[in-house]
């Protein structure tokens, strides 16, 4: 009778343990593993560990996820025009580092204007004491509108013929090491801490995403051009 006693009370007890232990957990949302890009200045999302996230997944070879389910371009808009989201939500968008931004943009696109869009990044982050790292992204949005009179610095990344690719602001030649303090000090002068970050679609989406990293960095806000803009 005492060896059953204390059975019943080790099992009453790991019972009420149990909850809350997972209730310090935020519920991960299954979805498409995908390789994200390494970032220095991107800021904390923990929205987008939500159960009703919107997240969408860009595989290596281009494939669109919305959750774990392949998806089209055109039903993506129609899913991201038909959503009720709350405010403060937003689009996070995981790309895989090893994609083409040809890859990305049309997602961007597919999905613009209707609430923030956010690309997540690796997390740089200690974990939390649960043993989890909160996720991390860049603000983005598509498009060269902006408000009345606001005259936007012009980023523009093109494809070399080795190395990195070749980084222009306002049409003067830039290395990548000085991409953020030049911006400041565009800034400084009284420039409109927006950017018109113009990528050319070759390039590896790992790269654009480093330019628009170091423009966070500098406090800008970030417009990512269509092509032909």
């Amino acid at each position: 009778m005492k060896y059953a006693l204390v059975v019943c009370l080790i099992a009453l007890a790991a019972g009420s343990f149990a909850p809350s232990t997972a209730a310090q957990a935020p519920a991960l949302q299954q979805g498409i593993t995908v390789e994200l890009v390494n970032t220095h200045n991107a800021s904390p999302v923990p929205q987008a560990d939500s159960e009703d996230a919107f997240i969408i997944a860009v595989t290596e070879n281009g494939s669109v996820y919305l959750g774990a389910n392949l998806i089209t371009l055109s039903e993506l808009t129609e899913k991201a025009r038909g959503t009720p989201f709350r405010r403060g939500q937003a689009i996070y968008i995981k790309a895989d580092a090893r994609s083409r931004y040809a890859s990305v943009l049309p997602v961007l696109e597919a999905t613009a204007g209707v609430i923030p869009q956010v690309l997540l990044t690796s997390q740089s982050a200690s974990p939390e004491s649960n043993g989890i790292v909160p996720p991390e992204g860049l603000n983005v949005s598509v498009g060269s509108t902006f408000p009345p009179g606001t005259l936007a610095t012009v980023v523009q990344l093109r494809p070399s013929v080795q190395g990195k690719p070749r980084l222009r602001v306002n049409n003067d030649e830039t290395s990548w090491s000085a991409l953020e303090s030049t911006l400041r000090r565009h800034f400084q002068k009284g420039d409109e801490k927006s950017v018109l970050l113009r990528a050319d679609t070759r390039l590896p989406f790992a790269e654009v995403v480093q330019a628009i990293d170091a423009c966070h960095a500098a406090g800008a806000t970030i417009h990512m051009a269509r092509p032909g803009i």
